[in-house]
């Protein structure tokens, strides 16, 4: 790789840190599935975890918000984790779980801000758009397997049972925050149902405020044109 395009893609990155987010989450979704098999892919999954974990703090310094209550749950987070490997501990696991949850809520809002402080709609922007659902997605997903180890037998499912997997509990976040609903994973547990509410209102007030956000940035640039 020459100097120069080195350079040049470089640069890119930096301008476009939330298009580096949005890709890496997509590709996880398709990476997932064969993750689950084995125990090899399970530490590949942790292992890209922590890569996502350091786009999202890498994507909230470009945010009107801070990055040290963002640190404070990414370091712990990242601890628990191998912690919880090591030890074959699945209570350190479940610590883990909540601080990326919570994280990944934080990341959303510090996103969300970030596309609210300008007056004009950057290619960067744009990418956040994106990279926002996919984090309150992985954010909803987390709070879902938290729930189920808290509560056993949270979600039910129409071809399998047992505990949910990963990808099922991601398959049910991102169905529940865009609308559709598919019903494949049921909540029975009232907290379950509790937290599927919430990514319901979450899903439609997203759409809702990017829809409003775009109209109305439109109708501000019609007159001085």
């Amino acid at each position: 790789m020459s100097t120069p395009f080195a350079l040049r893609w470089l640069a890119l990155a930096r301008r476009h840190p939330s298009a580096w987010l949005l890709g890496v989450q997509l590709l996880g979704v398709l990476l997932y599935p064969a993750m689950d098999e084995t125990a090899a892919g399970r530490a590949v999954f942790g292992t890209f975890g922590i890569a996502v974990l350091g786009l999202a703090l890498w994507v909230v310094q470009r945010s009107p918000l801070g990055t040290w209550l963002a640190l404070l749950l990414a370091i712990p987070s990242v601890v628990f984790s191998i912690a919880a490997v090591m030890l074959g501990r699945s209570s350190l696991g479940t610590a883990a779980q909540l601080l990326e949850c919570l994280l990944y809520f934080y990341t959303a809002g510090a996103l969300i801000a970030y596309m609210l402080q300008d007056h004009k709609v950057t290619r960067d922007e744009l990418f956040a758009v994106g990279a926002t659902f996919t984090l309150l997605a992985w954010a909803f997903a987390f709070a879902f397997s938290v729930c189920q180890q808290w509560y056993p037998g949270s979600f039910l499912a129409a071809t399998t049972t047992g505990t949910r997997t990963w990808m099922e509990l991601l398959y049910l976040s991102f169905s529940l925050l865009s609308g559709v609903g598919l019903s494949d994973v049921i909540p029975v547990h009232p907290q379950a149902r509790a937290l599927v509410m919430l990514a319901q209102f979450s899903g439609v007030m997203y759409v809702a405020l990017v829809v409003s956000r775009l109209v109305g940035l439109t109708m501000l640039q019609g007159p001085r044109k």
